[in-house]
C-alpha cells in the first residue's frame, strides 16, 4: 500500500471521527445542562477537547504532506508534534477547570436527573467506542494519531464512570457521586495530557526515539567492517517515525569506492537495526576533533 494511499485512509478516519465526536459533544453538553449533571458536563468538555484534538491532528496531517522549501528543509513534519503538544496543553487546562468545578459541587451539591443522564451517557459511550475503533489502526510511534486516540479512549472510560453514577442515582440520592466522578475524569485527563506533553516535548528537545541510546548506536556502527571510530554522533526525532542521524566515522586510508562500500553498509545497518532512514555520515581517515570526543564504545 502506497504512502499516499495510507495517508488518505488516515485522513478519512479523522474526518469520520471528528464528525461523530462533534455530534456526541452537542448531545452531552445539552444533556448535562438539562439534567444538571456535572459529570456529564465534564465528559462533554472532554469530548469537546477530543473534537479539538481531532481537528488539529487532521490539519497537522495535511500540513505534514507539504514539501520542503528554502526555509523548512525538513518539510512540515513537526506540525504533527506541535499539534500533539497543543492538545496536551489544552487538556491540562480543562482538567484543572473540571477539578475546580467539582470542588465547588462538593460544597454546594446540585440535584441530578439520573434517568436522562444515564441514557445520554450510554449513547456517548457507544459513539466513543466507534471513534476509538476508527482510530485504533495506527502505528505506536505516530504521536499525533496516538494522542487523538488516547483522548477518545479516555473519554470512553469517563462515559463508563458517568453511567455508573447514573445507575446508582436511580436508587439512592448520593449527589456527592456526581462531582466525585468528575474528579476521576479530571485526573484521567491529567494523566493523558502528561503523557502526550512528555513525548511531544522530548521530540521538540531533539530527543532520541524511545528505547534507543547513543551508546547502542555507536557500538552497532563500530561492528560494521572498516569502521574504527565514531564521534560527533547525533540522533534526533524530526517527527514520529522520522528519525535522523549525523556522525563522523574514522576508517583506514583507502580509495573512495572502498569508503563508499563502508558508508552503504552503515546506512543499511542503521535502517535495519534502528529504523533510521535519514543519515548524514562524514568519513575520515583520522579524528577531526569535532564534537564531544569519542562516544562510549568507540576507541
Amino acid at each position: 500500500m502506497s504512502h499516499v494511499h495510507t495517508n488518505a485512509i488516515k485522513e478519512n478516519r479523522f474526518v469520520l471521527a471528528l464528525a461523530l465526536t462533534g455530534l456526541i459533544f452537542l448531545v452531552e453538553f445539552i444533556g448535562g445542562l438539562w439534567t444538571g449533571s456535572l459529570a456529564l458536563l465534564s465528559d462533554s468538555a472532554h469530548v469537546f477537547m477530543d473534537a479539538f484534538a481531532l481537528g488539529l491532528s487532521y490539519l497537522a496531517i495535511r500540513a505534514a504532506r507539504l514539501p520542503a522549501d528554502d526555509k523548512h528543509t525538513y518539510g512540515y513534519h513537526r506540525m504533527q508534534v506541535l499539534a500533539a503538544l497543543t492538545n496536551g496543553a489544552t487538556l491540562l487546562l480543562i482538567a484543572f477547570e473540571i477539578l475546580r468545578e467539582a470542588w465547588n459541587r462538593f460544597q454546594n451539591p446540585h440535584p441530578v436527573l439520573a434517568g436522562p443522564m444515564l441514557i445520554i451517557a450510554i449513547i456517548g459511550l457507544i459513539v466513543n467506542l466507534i471513534v476509538a475503533f476508527t482510530l485504533s489502526h495506527h502505528d505506536h510511534d505516530d504521536l499525533n494519531t496516538r494522542s487523538a486516540f488516547l483522548h477518545v479512549l479516555g473519554d470512553a472510560l469517563a462515559s463508563v464512570g458517568v453511567i455508573v453514577v447514573g445507575v446508582i442515582l436511580l436508587f439512592v440520592n448520593w449527589t456527592w457521586l456526581d462531582p466525585l466522578v468528575s474528579v476521576l475524569i479530571g485526573l484521567l485527563i491529567l494523566v493523558s495530557s502528561g503523557r502526550v506533553l512528555k513525548d511531544a516535548v522530548h521530540i521538540l528537545a531533539e530527543g532520541m526515539p524511545a528505547g534507543m541510546t547513543a551508546s547502542a548506536v555507536t557500538k552497532a556502527m563500530l561492528n560494521v567492517p572498516g569502521v574504527s571510530q565514531v564521534h560527533d554522533l547525533h540522533v534526533w526525532t524530526v517527527a514520529p517515525g522520522y528519525v535522523a542521524l549525523s556522525a563522523h566515522v574514522t576508517v583506514v586510508d583507502q580509495s573512495l569506492s572502498q569508503a563508499a562500500a563502508v558508508m552503504a553498509a552503515l546506512k543499511a545497518m542503521l535502517h535495519e537495526s534502528f529504523e533510521i532512514h535519514h543519515t548524514t555520515i562524514q568519513v575520515e581517515c583520522e579524528n577531526c576533533g569535532q564534537g564531544d570526543g569519542c562516544l562510549p564504545g568507540s576507541d
